[in-house]
């Protein structure tokens, strides 16, 4: 029977050949953009002064501000262009916002000797005429330099008193107590605030919109969503429900149909454990135990989002919310990190079918991830708290949102990658076959190790220019999760689905191929979605409508069909020795499909997104994808760890605890988005009939307070889940009876 085109592409080989294709043309076009990047920033001009000729900030002044910004880890309470936290204020448009509201007061006087809340309709639209002509046309953001009208470097000189203020004495209604920032150093903070703003509110050359795209959504100054962004999400909409059927007919037709000589792989047969493996189980308790602390601190957050202005438990001048902030977001990167260490490690010997030459070179890695963990945690505090003032870029808190962490830890936690890459590498490339699934595991896992040098650049001091520094921010961020992360686990599920007798190898192969194909179609230049607000050109808002909420798909429907294949083992009465990992795996792929593709969906488009941006509707994304796609395979891997010991050591192995654990956590993690969501919804709506800066107020969540509360549930659900993991891992692991 002849082949047609699509048979052929559907094929493994068509596949293996479609995933090269495209991951050549994506990054080569990733790689271009990059390239011409310096064409499209917003600059830094060398000087701003007013029309009198007053020198109100220059470059330097904008590099130091940008600087003790990091320094302090203000992103981690506030926002800059929407990119940080919630509870804080976006900088850049209360800068913008004040600025407006001077500038309608000051013409107001000058036009009609009123205030603005003393002016008729008709006399405030020309006010307002007036106000959109001093923004829009006087005001150009220029590399040589730029001129404010004397009203405007009047309003400036008032935004650097309420910012000093704020920053010195702090804001207890947002959570941040102060007394760490001086007020000299909040002077340089403004300057780079008030650059922001420019970015926001200044046209681009030879265009009617901002650097910003017209982001944030300001009705006095007629600054609102463009149409393009209406239109790009129209067509995402239409592409992702033709996709999606697509992708569910090929699944169905192509590689879920069992062929002639099927069979599923017999189930992995542990007898015993190498030297190596044995020296993982030190690796479990420090896993789960870091999860564990992340979740708590995570209900502190929860309780300080509530009550900005009381504490809880311990005082925040001791904890404050941005510095708990950073490192319940370093915790996460940690342990999911560590944990598939731990199965890279466990995988590979018996891959290669022998142990490593010197096992104790497992110890080793686990003493340098115990320092790199211990070193930075301590650095956040220390460096956000002022106490790091010389050596808070090496040693402290780098204060770049989810990537914090000092640069001397960045290196340590690099180093122990590629040394963790060079143990495993070391033993699969003297198997007897070559296995796609473990190739995808380990170069994924070392791609994941490199791309994070691009946060590091240049490896010395920080990019003084946000809009580039945050660029490359998001290739960490966004093409680990949705690029290189989406690898890992899709080499992860494939292997264990094979290796627990679940799927046929053919099966398992040509999915996670499709499924790689799909991630770097999609996740590569999906990144344009982070970008089109901050400074970048209008062509990420296309570019970032590639869907990255298609890529969980193929996987799903592979655990669905492994699902199937466990019942039908279970009632033929067959024993399954692997449930409990097989069940965190498909947790993964299930919540990834959740999280990533149908809360991912939620925020993606441009025009949700535009209003969206640094609300609570971020947060059911961004938790269940991380702790579903990527939590719930590093608790699979330390599960794994402890199931070969108790079968290697004849162990008591009993799944009613974990299956309580599991259920508990996942129950936690889903009900977590109802009030976030709610919230969330809130928040864009102000956004949308208001503008953005009435969202970001206080006011704006308080009468949400109810829903703020309902997340003590979800949160004390999920600290209770996590404790019966780690409880459950530790009688399992350490003092579990042996089999009578």
């Amino acid at each position: 029977m002849k082949q047609t085109l699509l048979d052929k592409f559907m094929s493994r080989k068509g596949l293996t050949t479609g995933f090269w294709m495209i991951a050549l043309f994506m990054v080569s076009i990733l790689i271009y953009y990059t390239a011409n990047l310096q064409r499209e920033v917003p600059p830094i001009p060398k000087t701003v002064r007013s029309l009198s000729g007053e020198k109100l900030y220059t470059y330097d002044d904008v590099v130091q501000g940008k600087g003790y910004f990091q320094e302090f880890d203000l992103q981690d309470w506030g926002s800059l262009l929407g990119m940080g936290a919630y509870i804080g204020p976006d900088f850049t448009t209360e800068m913008l916002h004040y600025r407006t509201e001077f500038l309608y007061n000051y013409y107001g006087q000058e036009m009609y000797k009123k205030s603005n809340a003393q002016l008729t309709d008709i006399e405030r639209g020309a006010v307002k005429v007036r106000v959109i002509q001093d923004v829009k046309k006087q005001t150009k953001l220029l590399e040589e330099g730029t001129v404010y009208t004397n009203a405007s470097a009047q309003a400036y000189h008032k935004n650097v008193a309420y910012i000093t203020n704020m920053l010195v004495n702090g804001d207890p209604e947002r959570a941040f107590k102060g007394g760490i920032i001086r007020p000299e150093e909040a002077v340089k903070i403004a300057a780079f605030f008030d650059w922001s703003q420019l970015v926001a509110s200044t046209y681009r050359p030879g265009t009617h919109r901002t650097w910003s795209n017209n982001w944030p959504n300001v009705p006095q100054l007629d600054q609102g969503v463009s149409f393009n962004s209406h239109s790009v999400s129209l067509w995402e909409f239409l592409i992702l429900w033709t996709l999606s059927i697509i992708v569910i007919f090929l699944s169905y037709e192509y590689l879920f149909k069992k062929e002639a000589g099927d069979k599923l792989e017999p189930a992995l047969k542990i007898t015993h454990l190498f030297p190596s493996q044995v020296k993982l189980l030190k690796y479990i308790p420090i896993v789960a135990a870091l999860f564990v602390v992340q979740l708590f601190i995570g209900g502190y957050l929860s309780h300080l989002y509530t009550e900005p202005k009381g504490d809880f438990i311990f005082s925040q001048s001791i904890l404050p919310f941005n510095v708990l902030r950073s490192i319940h977001t370093q915790l996460a990167i940690l342990w999911v990190a560590v944990g598939w260490l731990v199965g890279g490690l466990l995988i590979a010997p018996w891959v290669a079918n022998k142990d490593h030459k010197f096992p104790w070179l497992v110890d080793v890695l686990w003493g340098a991830l115990v320092v790199v963990a211990v070193g930075s945690i301590i650095g956040l505090y220390m460096g956000a708290t002022g106490q790091m003032r010389e050596n808070w870029f090496w040693f402290g808190n780098e204060g770049r949102e989810l990537i914090n962490l000092g640069r001397f830890w960045d290196i340590g936690l690099v180093v122990g990658l590629v040394f963790w890459f060079l143990l495993v590498v070391s033993l699969i490339r003297k198997a007897a076959t070559n296995n796609p699934m473990v190739s995808t595991i380990i170069w994924s896992a070392f791609a994941i190790a490199t791309l994070y040098m691009a946060g590091m650049m240049p490896i010395h001091k920080i990019i003084p220019n946000f809009t580039i520094d945050d660029y490359y921010r998001w290739w960490v961020i966004h093409l680990w999760v949705e690029l290189t992360f989406e690898l890992f686990a899709a080499g992860v599920i494939a292997f264990f689905t094979v290796s627990l007798g679940l799927i046929s190898n053919r099966i398992a192969v040509k999915t996670m191929m499709f499924e790689l194909f799909l991630i770097m179609m999609s996740g590569t230049l999906g990144v344009g979605h982070h970008l089109w607000w901050q400074g970048l050109d209008e062509y990420w808002i296309a570019i970032g409508g590639i869907f990255s909420a298609l890529e969980p798909l193929p996987l799903a429907l592979m655990i669905v069909e492994a699902m199937k294949n466990q019942k039908e083992k279970v009632h033929s009465g067959e024993s399954f020795e692997f449930g409990t990992v097989f069940m965190w795996l498909a947790g993964s792929a299930i919540l990834n499909w959740i999280g990533a593709g149908f809360f991912g969906m939620v925020i993606n488009t441009p025009t949700i997104s535009y209003y969206s941006h640094g609300t609570y509707l971020i947060m059911p994304h961004g938790h269940i994808a991380l702790l579903g796609a990527f939590g719930y395979i590093s608790i699979a891997f330390i599960y794994m760890a402890s199931r070969t010991n108790s079968l290697a050591k004849g162990l008591v192995w009993d799944n009613k605890l974990s299956k309580w654990g599991f259920g508990i956590l996942t129950a936690g993690a889903l009900l977590y988005a109802i009030p976030t969501f709610v919230i969330g919804m809130e928040q864009t709506r102000i956004a949308h009939d208001l503008g953005y800066f009435y969202a970001r107020l206080r006011s704006a969540v308080e009468p949400m307070k109810m829903w703020m509360w309902l997340r003590i549930i979800p949160d004390s659900i999920m600290i209770i889940g996590g404790l019966i993991v780690f409880i459950d891992l530790m009688i399992k692991t350490f003092f579990a009876k042996k089999i009578n």
